[in-house]
């Protein structure tokens, strides 16, 4: 499921993903510490909810230096309405996940990178969220299921998640499918009605079949010279 991942989050500030040095303070060994990006499962449509409240816990819990950003990827969606109007939104890219980057340490046994404790539980115990995706680690004895072991994403899924989020172009969504019926509104063919029989969001346009001396032909129109008609 991670490797599949790929708000109003401001791209601008997301300096370099990438960065996982962390200040570590004394007594604690240089290079023992990294930032980590972790996925997180959360309620439908809770995302900025759950992000909201994190970002409120940081201060609260006094855990701001082991957890470091919450994202959550969008990408830029042109609307393009009924009446031809368009509207600019954004899009969830992973609607029910919301990303973290956390501070985890290194194990001196095993070499491994392991999510600092604290930060999992604030994380985890946040309203909303399901689970980290990560390894289920099943009980030794018992039916019961095991707890999820959180599993960072790499620093190839994380490039590509972010940049190219943000070098994305706008994805057109029409307000109109095939079969629709539609009047035309201007141009040589005002007034006249028919169906939808093919949309193209790129180009802004869509094929219709209207009864042109008594016979369906089909033509290609602008969005914006037609509208829906029930």
């Amino acid at each position: 499921m991670v490797s599949e991942f790929t708000d109003h989050t401001d791209h601008s500030a997301l300096n370099d993903p990438l960065d996982d040095t962390v200040e570590v303070s004394e007594g604690e060994q240089a290079g023992k510490v990294k930032r980590f990006w972790y996925a997180v499962q959360v309620a439908s449509g809770c995302e900025k909810k759950v992000k909201s409240t994190i970002e409120q816990r940081l201060h609260t819990l006094d855990v701001a230096d082991r957890i470091f950003r919450i994202e959550i990827p969008q990408t830029p969606v042109i609307k393009i309405k009924k009446d031809g109007s368009r509207q600019t939104m954004e899009e969830k890219v992973f609607p029910g996940y919301v990303l973290v980057q956390v501070r985890a340490q290194q194990s001196p046994e095993t070499g491994e990178w392991q999510i600092d404790d604290e930060a999992w539980q604030v994380i985890k115990n946040t309203p909303n969220v399901i689970n980290f995706v990560g390894a289920e680690q099943r009980r030794s004895t018992g039916r019961g299921r095991g707890h999820v072991k959180p599993m960072p994403l790499s620093p190839a899924e994380v490039e590509r998640i972010f940049r190219k989020a943000q070098e994305q172009e706008p994805v057109h969504r029409i307000d109109l499918n095939s079969g629709d019926k539609i009047k035309v509104l201007n141009g040589p063919f005002k007034d006249f009605e028919g169906e939808v029989i093919e949309v193209s969001a790129e180009r802004s346009k869509l094929k219709a079949l209207l009864s042109i001396f008594g016979r369906e032909t089909p033509v290609e129109l602008e969005v914006t010279q037609v509208e829906k008609v029930d």
